[in-house]
């Protein structure tokens, strides 16, 4: 069965398209009394649904063993960008790209740097939509989910569920006494048939959580606390962002849609057996080491059907809070005048490669679905062309008229929603590693590693990157073209969060340097 990967980007005006999604009918009354400011059509409202680890399991990207109506509804909706990439093959610096519309080579992000930190001057996404007219709301996994990641800056609610939660720096992973876990816990066999504990973050724990205590679960009520707000009366055009944490390990999902999948039914890839081989040999001896550690474990548990359901269970689960926002935007006043924005930082490999993770330079890290509807867009279209989730910041500029902003690495996909053709592109992504990166487009990938190895695929032929052709002279021509987008020179890292200390006041927090550093500040 064909696998692929997918960082999921979608940007939706639903009722200006002229689609009816499915609404409650309490809803749709409670709308219809309202009489509600709308906005022009030169400033629509904006939606963002972040999710976190989500790949291209879903069916408009052709993965047809996911259960995702909602998805489905939205890629009949819009543009599907169907060769989209995530601009890092990290959490942290991923999100910092999108968020300041400029790549880890240009700022020096490549791990856990802070961009807000190094670069107080830089102006971030939703500090755009602020300044625009924008009354701007946040919650969830934006940014990085460690403590003093989010950028607190100008939101006129960024929404916690718990004091707890401000009071540790705004963690936004599944963490907090108000949470519900499994019983035992952990509860994935991964750890109970090896007697293991869980050391650091949950990697391949996984349970099915009471379907009466869903309501309980932190994805569900950041999904809640959007649709309070579609109810609300918003004079001035908003930005809402919202990021759930799914399918992020731990894969906890309500139970009922574990059951959405029969266990024996579940199909896993092919995968090849030495296709670890021809890789340079400092990543082959690392694959090697990874693979032992987890794919080759999980086959002996005999335990790959089961970890495949669990993720997959989460993908479903996601796609409910999809619909769930969805329905109740449709029921809003807000309706006709609406972008609707869902991405996810990255993909995920599940045993491609020996790799269970991401934090790679493959297909299986940095391919994600994007997908862009709303008033004026092209419908129901498929385009094959190359863009990267370093578009969003630009793309959201233009449609949204918001105020000219820093020069940015992405460019916007505007043009291209709104029908003019597209021309395949060389996309650069760059690694947490500074100096190594790929660059991709609809028929190479190239990776090149910071001590000079390299890997080529040509993806039309070899869509699961088993064979590297980059030792073979007769594509040398090939490679060179593709080295010319990445840049000259990549940026020192700016300053590593282990040097900082987190103050928290309150509600509020910022970092300050342990040893009395100063940050860069400038580009």
């Amino acid at each position: 069965m064909k696998k692929t990967k997918t960082v999921l980007l979608l940007i939706l005006g639903v009722a200006l398209l002229g689609f009816s999604f499915s609404k409650p009918e309490k809803e749709v009354e409670t709308s219809k009394k309202a009489n509600l400011k709308k906005t022009s059509l030169n400033q629509p409202n904006v939606i963002m649904l972040a999710l976190d680890d989500l790949n291209d399991w879903i069916n408009p990207l052709g993965y047809a063993q996911a259960k995702t109506p909602n998805f489905d509804r939205l890629a009949k909706a819009g543009v599907n960008f169907t060769n989209a990439h995530a601009p890092n093959s990290y959490c942290a610096p991923s999100r910092s790209a999108i968020w300041t519309g400029l790549q880890s080579s240009t700022t020096g992000c490549y791990k856990d740097e802070v961009f807000h930190y190094d670069y107080p001057n830089l102006l971030p996404m939703h500090l755009a939509f602020k300044k625009g007219g924008y009354d701007i709301y946040g919650a969830g996994k934006l940014f990085h989910h460690r403590a003093g990641f989010v950028d607190l800056r100008g939101w006129n609610e960024f929404y916690t569920r718990t004091k707890e939660v401000k009071e540790v720096g705004y963690e936004m992973g599944y963490r907090g006494k108000d949470l519900p876990f499994p019983d035992p816990y952990p509860y994935s066999p991964y750890y109970i048939k090896q007697g293991k504990k869980i050391k650091g973050g949950p990697f391949l724990e996984w349970a099915p959580i009471p379907n009466e205590l869903s309501e309980e679960m932190l994805d569900n009520k950041r999904t809640n606390w959007v649709c309070d707000l579609l109810k609300k009366e918003h004079k001035n055009p908003f930005f809402i962002a919202v990021g759930l944490y799914t399918p992020h390990f731990p894969n906890y999902a309500p139970k009922k849609y574990f059951d959405m999948y029969d266990l024996d039914k579940i199909e896993i890839p092919d995968f090849y057996e030495n296709d670890l081989d021809d890789l340079p040999a400092p990543v082959r001896e690392y694959a090697i080491r990874r693979k032992a550690q987890h794919h080759d474990k999980l086959v002996k548990l005999g335990l790959m059907k089961e970890a495949y359901r669990a993720y997959l269970a989460c993908v479903s689960y996601a796609d409910a809070m999809l619909g769930r926002i969805l329905d109740s935007l449709e029921a809003s006043s807000y309706k006709d005048n609406t972008v609707f924005v869902v991405w996810s930082d990255q993909g995920y490999h599940h045993g491609e490669k020996g790799d269970w993770g991401k934090h790679t330079l493959w297909q299986e890290t940095s391919h994600v679905p994007f997908i862009f509807a709303g008033s004026g867009l092209e419908k129901g279209v498929n385009v094959n062309a190359t863009v990267g989730l370093i578009d969003l910041y630009p793309t959201l500029a233009e449609l949204c008229n918001l105020p000219k902003q820093h020069k940015m690495d992405g460019i916007s996909l505007a043009p291209t929603l709104k029908g003019k053709p597209m021309k395949d592109r060389d996309l650069l992504v760059p690694y947490h590693k500074r100096g190594s990166y790929s660059v991709i487009n609809s028929n190479w990938r190239y990776i090149h590693y910071n001590d000079g190895t390299e890997e080529l695929y040509e993806l039309k032929k070899d869509p699961n990157e088993w064979y590297n052709l980059a030792t073979k002279e007769s594509y040398r021509e090939v490679i060179n073209k593709l080295k010319k987008t990445a840049p000259k020179e990549f940026r020192k890292p700016a300053t590593p969060k282990k040097s900082l200390s987190l103050v928290i006041k309150n509600d509020t927090m910022y970092w300050k340097s342990k040893n009395g550093g100063k940050p860069q500040i400038n580009l």
